[in-house]
């Protein structure tokens, strides 16, 4: 059997890659002095606690090289077949290339890097669909190929509270054109050739919100696939019902943890979606 690994970027709840049988490489989560590995030392709510509690701002770390080699490793000792892992993109994270070099020296089974080119959520749907695609017993090549074509499928639209978080952990990308402007605007986010793009911006959290549904109702019903992504949104429950009635199903809920939430910060609410 294929096996599917991914990188805490991904966001997806812990249940959801158990059943999907998905292995997690962890970044690491730098607060001060103490690094903690995501999802092991650091839980989500202890994550958010602290960012929102304190000035200090934390820093990402990309997993080393040896995590990924453990993580092939203890994949094929029980009983992999090979492996496709899908990181979370180049563009803004060493990740993929840790993956890379750990795969180039590991020789017991056969290893596929992809780089997403995505995050968190949208990551997470396709890491999703890869797995998926696993579960039904097709070959290595195939399996990949599911992969890719999940990730050049797959985007992000989301309103960001604020872009400070971003600006501080100089993960802004092409959204660096809304500085200037960060105390009466609400950005609006896409994610594109791999970074943050801006895709608008308003002066209400309310229209924020409205043109993001907006956004996945002009999509009709080219979505495959949906997710809301939140970080401690207070508007989560109505935003989750109209986009399901948008799209005639319910959405796959997703909170945003440490990784992404450091760069993100709190207030985070959006769509990820498969086009098809």
């Amino acid at each position: 059997m294929i096996r599917i690994i991914t990188d805490s970027g991904c966001d997806l709840p812990e249940q959801t890659l158990t059943d999907l049988g998905v292995g997690v490489v962890p970044l690491t989560v730098r607060f001060g002095e103490t690094d903690l590995l995501d999802r092991t030392d650091l839980t989500i709510d202890d994550f958010w606690n602290r960012l929102t509690g304190t000035d200090e701002m934390p820093q990402t770390a990309a997993p080393s090289v040896g995590q990924f080699t453990d993580a092939f490793d203890r994949l094929a000792t029980e009983g992999a077949d090979g492996i496709v892992a899908l990181c979370m993109s180049s563009a803004i994270s060493a990740t993929h290339r840790s993956a890379m070099l750990a795969s180039d020296a590991f020789d017991r089974i056969p290893v596929r890097v992809i780089d997403s080119r995505l995050v968190s959520g949208a990551l997470g749907l396709a890491v999703i669909e890869t797995a998926e695609r696993a579960l039904t017993g097709d070959d290595l090549d195939t399996v990949a190929a599911t992969a890719a074509d999940a990730c050049g499928a797959t985007s992000l639209y989301a309103t960001l509270d604020t872009l400070e978080y971003l600006r501080r952990g100089g993960r802004i990308g092409t959204a660096a054109a809304f500085v200037g402007g960060l105390l009466d605007v609400k950005p609006i986010i896409s994610f594109e050739g791999g970074e943050v793009t801006a895709a608008g911006r308003v002066r209400t959290r309310k229209r924020a919100l409205q043109e993001v549904l907006d956004h996945l109702r002009s999509l009709g019903d080219r979505v495959r696939r949906l997710g809301v992504i939140h970080s401690e949104a207070v508007e989560l429950d109505d935003f989750v019902a109209e986009a399901a009635a948008i799209h005639g199903a319910q959405p796959v809920v997703i909170r945003i943890g440490p990784v992404v939430g450091t760069h993100a910060g709190p207030g985070v609410l959006g769509v990820v979606y498969r086009l098809g």
